[in-house]
């Protein structure tokens, strides 16, 4: 709720421009892809792994609430910064619990069922976020969400207790395990995942380009609108899409779940390229993309689960994260230098020029990892 909430915030109540935004989220995203490596060290073993989940779910609530106590950009900025890192290196940690608490056979549907709840916190999320704004204003909407916040750290204390109890053995030392990651049927799958990751542009761009095409029938301002209402379909295809996803990935396998996600994904980019101005087609675009999402990162984590021996699960699941962190970054920035020195069409071309080199890495990958 407060990502939804800090433009404003920035803008209208301090006062920022919109290059203070920016370089906010840029250092935010930045630092937290650096987090999600550190994450997948400390993830590595068990009972760090049990106490980084919880301290990072209570630290990125706490400290993304306090954002709506600030009274300057810097302090807005540091506590966004902070809370991304907490974000950061809590996820390998509550990857990898995920995977002590439930059978192999379920990894598939244990992990589409968090993702799916996820996407769905990314509708709800903004819809409180504006109701709370109407009743209480911008400061108190972002105190309040410590509460959501919370409540997601006792969720995860209350998955540590129902997680197998730990045996006894040496504490194990902290290091990133990179290099037995990337040995055999994981590493080349994380190639793929790799080349997936570097098409993979942020929904952002999405919404412009539905902004842009729409424009010129609807005005500018029922353009905004109708792209703000596409993305929440996008994600809610993305929820409906994982759990699905997850059962079909516990009974063929991740990689054929992983490569009709491409399929998706590159059918959505390509029609972004050609699109016109028609919001049914848009719609279904949007529809497209939102179930490649959900099916490939339902994939993702199952794959890692699967394949990753136990012992660098964590680091396992930090690369991964890396992976999906600086791919979308240098997809979102090469995507947007091409769209701004080009055209939006070559943008979306370079884009599903990627899933087609995934798809044929898939390909390849196949018949070498048993899911």
């Amino acid at each position: 709720m407060p990502t939804s909430l800090l433009p404003a915030f920035l803008t209208s109540t301090l006062r920022a421009p919109a290059a203070a935004l920016g370089l906010i989220e840029g250092l935010a995203d930045g630092l937290a892809g650096v987090a999600r490596l550190a994450g997948g060290a400390l993830a590595d073993d068990p009972e760090r792994r049990r106490t980084t989940a919880v301290g990072g779910y209570t630290a990125t609530a706490v400290l993304t609430a306090l954002i709506g106590a600030a009274t300057s950009v810097w302090q807005a900025g540091a506590l966004r910064v902070a809370g991304w890192i907490a974000r950061g290196l809590r996820g390998p940690a509550r990857s990898a619990l995920v995977a002590d608490v439930v059978p192999p056979g379920a990894y598939g549907r244990a992990y589409g069922f968090e993702r799916a709840m996820d996407n769905l916190g990314a509708i709800g999320g903004p819809l409180l976020a504006i109701g709370l704004v109407a009743a209480a204003g911008v400061r108190t909407a972002i105190l309040l969400s410590v509460i959501p916040g919370l409540l997601a750290a006792l969720a995860i204390v209350v998955a540590v207790k129902a997680a197998p109890r730990l045996e006894e053995r040496e504490r194990r030392p902290l290091r990133l395990q990179v290099r037995p990651v990337l040995r055999g049927q994981l590493g080349r799958l994380l190639g793929a995942v790799a080349a997936l990751e570097l098409g993979s542009a942020a929904a952002t761009l999405l919404i412009l380009r539905a902004t842009d095409v729409l424009t010129p029938a609807h005005g500018h301002g029922t353009a905004v609108k109708l792209g703000l209402g596409l993305y929440a379909g996008y994600n809610f295809a993305a929820a409906a899409t994982s759990l699905p996803a997850g059962g079909l990935s516990d009974r063929r396998g991740s990689v054929i779940v992983l490569a009709l996600g491409v399929v998706s994904l590159f059918a959505a980019y390509a029609g972004f390229a050609v699109a016109g101005g028609t919001i049914v087609l848009l719609a279904a675009l949007f529809v497209l993309a939102g179930a490649g999402k959900g099916l490939v990162e339902t994939a993702e984590q199952a794959a890692v689960a699967a394949l990753a021996p136990e012992d660098v699960r964590g680091s396992a699941f930090g690369v991964l994260a890396a992976i999906q962190s600086f791919g979308n970054l240098a997809a979102s920035a090469l995507a947007g230098l091409l769209w701004t020195v080009a055209s939006p069409r070559v943008a979306f071309a370079y884009l599903a020029a990627w899933m087609l080199l995934s798809l044929v890495t898939l390909a390849v990958t196949r018949s070498r990892v048993v899911s």
